[in-house]
């Protein structure tokens, strides 16, 4: 069985955040993410963030696409 990804990416301005998470570590992601809104040390700010675990979140309601076999 193989295991499914998900993933998140942010580029703002010269930086890049890619985050690559699998469903059961969604709610980890979504703490990691507030953690580094809340950090001064890092650019990623609490709007960033609000999209991020919107997102997160969407993709944890999408099914999954399932490979067409021919």
């Amino acid at each position: 069985m193989t295991q499914e990804l998900n993933v998140l990416a942010l580029f703002k301005g010269n930086e890049r955040y890619i985050f690559v998470y699998d469903d059961e570590s969604r709610d980890e992601l979504i703490d990691t993410i507030r953690n580094a809104a809340a950090s001064p040390q890092t650019p990623i700010n609490w709007f960033d963030a609000a999209v991020l675990t919107e997102r997160a979140r969407q993709q944890g309601k999408e099914p999954s696409e399932q490979p067409t076999r021919l």
